[in-house]
This record gives structure tokens, sequence and C-alpha cells, in this order.
């Protein structure tokens, strides 16, 4: 399908009822195509109790950059910790700058909408500025941000989500926490060019550019439309009793040679040609997609709810299984995962390049699993290892794992649903976990468990200091609601640092990741936006 090219974007409003649409675009006239005016940033307000605990624990660290070499840079990504959720293409969750060191840290935030406003992927342009997708009840905004002062620089709104609508209609708000469609999972290009998909099922690329007045604008380049491969029968305010099929996209990302694939959450797999606008598809038949994939120069990974997959692109650009392998599902949905299911997205890693990583959804207690990924391995020796962690009847996660040379960093989730769950002091049961491959491949080694409790993040790993970073909760017997960013060190698993972000609601993570910024800066979504945590000293 032929794609649309160098349209300048005006902000599009969500579908909404008449008198919405009424007032919309009599209020149409005065925007500026795709731009927003500066907004200086509001601080997220902090609930009761933020005088009562500790604001800082544990002492400043000391920068040890771990030894090895990062994930091979893919040719279509912004630079490797710059370009998505999970930091690079083959999603190891690692930073190759430094984070903070716990040294004298200060916390900023931006309060994004008066309810909601997460801003959960975050990435870097050229200039070091912030490019994300924040969350709220009328509709995705993608922004952009200054890196220091998290003021608004440019806005454009993407189509409201049918499960926000289905929220408000039908008073369900679980179904927004469990949605990952819509433009949650996005990658920044080599040109920084926004790629997503939005809850029309089209993909878009979009590109920010300064005009000549100082201001930013984002500008859609591209828009791929789906919807002859992918039922679209979705609930919208127009829309609100739809008779047929809706199957959201869930994420995209780019492949060696430059395709867009895409999956969506009823398990279809595809691809667009971003020359020709040719598409293609394939269904796994029964099957779900909640999480992200990763790319590297020998293929797709990605897990669905019932197995791990590689793939490779026909000449066409047609989706092709080399190898599929199904793992231990469980029995049902845990609390502290999306679905029945992994909660991963794939890990590729390895001294040599030659792993990829996963964990499954056992009942009693969730397994890490390696696995060899070359499509020559023969089958009874594609599995290197199955390493159970965490505690009986306790123990899921629905995050990323971090890769860096043989070793993994699993974080466990279980317990938590939605913000709602740990108010009035409560927390999880918490806990994380390093595993190491042997360097022969006979097998897999605990190297260390750590008693941090964080509830939903997708946490990282800072290869330029040595140090871990996770979004903690503790439980406090006064019912205050305090979050924390914490360092763990990566070789020992001991905590370094914790510095209080804030109190309250507002300042729970949600599912987003930590993201460290090029400047040293910790970054991490949280439900009334984003804050920014960094050395001052």
């Amino acid at each position: 399908m032929p794609a649309t090219r160098g349209a300048a974007v005006t902000t599009h409003p969500p579908r909404r009822r008449a008198r919405a649409l009424v007032l919309i675009a009599a209020l149409g006239a005065t925007l500026l195509a795709g731009a927003a005016p500066v907004a200086q940033a509001d601080e997220i307000p902090l609930a009761i109790g933020h005088r009562l605990v500790d604001h800082y624990e544990g002492a400043p660290g000391t920068a040890r950059p771990v030894p090895g070499r990062g994930t091979a840079q893919h040719p279509y990504l912004a630079p490797n910790g710059r370009s998505g959720m999970h930091a690079d293409g083959a999603g190891s969750g690692t930073h190759p700058y430094p984070g903070p060191l716990g040294r004298d840290p200060r916390v900023d935030s931006e309060k994004i909408a008066p309810v909601g406003g997460e801003c959960a992927t975050v990435t870097f342009d050229s200039g070091g500025r912030l490019v994300t997708v924040c969350g709220t009840f009328s509709g995705f905004l993608l922004k952009l941000l200054d890196p220091r002062t998290l003021d608004t620089l440019a806005e454009y709104k993407l189509p409201q989500r049918s499960s926000t609508v289905e929220a408000i209609t039908r008073l369900d708000f679980e179904k927004i926490f469990k949605d990952t469609s819509g433009g949650a999972y996005f990658f920044l290009d080599d040109r920084d060019r926004v790629v997503l998909a939005d809850s029309r099922q089209h993909i878009q690329r979009i590109a920010h550019r300064q005009k000549a007045d100082g201001s930013w604008e984002f500008v859609v380049e591209n828009d791929w439309d789906l919807t002859s491969l992918v039922p679209h029968d979705c609930v919208t305010w127009t829309n609100l009793f739809p008779s047929g099929v809706c199957d959201p996209v869930t994420s995209v990302m780019p492949d060696w040679e430059g395709r867009i694939w895409w999956v969506t959450r009823l398990g279809r797999v595809g691809t667009v040609d971003p020359e020709t606008g040719a598409l293609r598809a394939i269904r796994l038949d029964g099957e779900e997609i909640q999480n992200s994939f990763s790319v590297a120069e020998d293929g797709v990974s990605l897990v669905t709810d019932h197995a791990l997959y590689s793939f490779r692109a026909d000449a066409d650009g047609a989706p092709r299984v080399r190898w599929r392998e199904t793992y231990d599902r469980g029995t049902g949905t845990k609390p502290g995962s999306v679905n029945q299911g992994s909660g991963t997205t794939p890990d590729l890693f390895g001294l040599h390049d030659e792993y990829v990583a996963i964990t499954d959804n056992a009942d009693d207690r969730m397994n890490v699993l390696v696995y060899r990924r070359g499509a020559d391995v023969p089958a009874a020796e594609r599995l290197v290892c199955k390493v159970p962690v965490f505690g009986s009847g306790a123990s899921t996660t629905d995050n990323s794992l971090i890769s860096w040379g043989n070793s993994l960093v699993v974080e466990n989730n279980y317990g938590y649903e939605n913000p709602s769950t740990l108010t009035l002091g409560r927390s999880v049961v918490g806990g994380a976990t390093r595993v190491d491959v042997r360097a022969d491949g006979s097998g897999c080694d605990i190297v260390w468990e750590s008693d941090v409790r964080s509830p939903s993040t997708v946490p990282k790993l800072s290869t330029a200091n040595g140090l871990l970073y996770f979004y903690e909760k503790r439980p406090n017997s006064w019912g205050i609601d305090a979050w924390y960013l914490t360092a763990v060190d990566f070789r020992t698993g001991e905590r370094v640092f914790s510095r209080f972000t804030g109190t309250g609601l507002a300042y729970d993570n949600n599912w987003a990741p930590i993201t460290l910024g090029p400047d040293g800066t910790a970054y991490v979504g949280v439900f009334n936006g984003i804050i920014a945590v960094r050395d001052s000293a």
C-alpha cells in the first residue's frame, strides 16, 4: 500500500461524542500543525507522609564499568541506549552511559495530565531531547521534552485506545492497565524518527523538526494502513458495541534489512516494506502476543503466551518461522502478569551472541529459560538451562530481563496488578536474581539474590558504572506509599543507595521502565507523568 509522505500534522482529536467534536473543530483553527508551544513543567504533587519517610539511604557509589562489549548496533535504530523501552534491538536493558551514583541526587518531575499521563517508553534524539509517548484518558500524546527542565517542546495527539473507552463506559479500568497497544511500544530510528502503531491499526513514522522561530513540531512522514490484514472493529465513542473482532497492534521493530515488523494481540505477525508499502502477515492461531520483540542480524525473536519463536523474512517480506519452542505456561494468569504466559520480551545475548532468554509461567516457581538460537541447533540441544527463581507460590515477572555478556537479571513482580494494588503502605514480596550461563554452555547458575522490592518496573543496567537501577516501594506500617530509585551493585547484588522520589499513587510507575539518559539522568514514567533523578554533586 502506498505511504503518505511529507504531510505536516494537525493534532487530531480522539473520537468523541458529536458535541465534543464540534467544540474541537471550533478550536482547531487556532492550533498549530502538529506543534505545541513550550509548556513549562508542573511538578507532580506529593501525597501525605512525604515528610515522615527517609529521603536517602545508603551511600554514594563508585563507578566500576562492567567488562565486555555491548550488543551490536542495529543499522536502523537510534544508538544503543536511546532507541526504545528495552534500550536496543536485542532487548538487553543496558545503557552505555552512567546513571546517578547517589551524590546528593535531585528529583524533578512533570505532571502530564490531571489524571494519568504516564510516559512509559523514553527515547533520546541526537540532541539529547526526550521523545516519549504519554498515556492520558483522552488519548496517547507523543511528546518532545527538554532533558533538564522536562518542559514540553512539541506534542502530537494519537488516537484514543479502545481500552480507554471501554474502561470509562463499562467502569472496568483493568482494561487500561493490561493493554500494551496503541503506541506504548515504539522505536526511534537511525534518523530520529518515531515509528509506532496507533489504535487505528496504522503504523506511523513521525519526525520532529525545529521551525524558523525556534519552536518544535512533529511531522508525519509515513502512514501505513494495516486494516486490510488486521481486524479492526474496535470500541470507539461512535461504535460502543461492535459486532466484529478488534485486534490491536502491540509492537513494532525493524529488522536488519530495514523492514518494519509488527505483531498484534491475537497472534498476527507481519511486515511492511517502508520503500514500497507492501504488507505481509501470518497468523499464529490461538496464541496471544502482549510483549514486544527483539531483533538481531540473525532474525526476529518473539514470545507468545504459548511459545518462543525465531523468525526470518522471505524474499517477499512474508514472516517465516525458523524454530518454535513451547514452555510451561501454567494453569492461569498470576497476580503480576498481564496474561497466562511469559511476561518477558526475549533477550538476545551471550559472549558470542548465541543465546536467547525468556521466563515461563510455571505455577509454583517461574523459571528463567535460556536457549541456543541458531537455526541448525538440534531440538534436543536447544535448551541450555531452566532455573527456578523466587519463592514457592510467589514468583512471576511481566518485565524484560537484563542481559550483559553471559549474565541475566530477573525481577519478581508477583502481587502487582495496577496502581490500586499497593496503596495504604502495601508492597510486593519482591526480589531480583542474577543468573549466569556457564562459560562452556553446560548450564546456568544463580550468582546472587536481592530482596529489592520493585513491583513493576523494567530495570536497567549502566554498563559505564556497574549499577542496576530499580524503582522500589517497601511496606510501611503507617500506610505511607513512598517510592524510591534504588541502585544495586551488578557484581554483588548489594544495595548501594535509595533516593526518595515521591509519595502516593501518582508516583507509581505502573509497568513503565527506568531509562538512563546520555547526561547521566535516570528517568521513570509514573502514573501522573515522568520523574528525573540526577546527581547534583
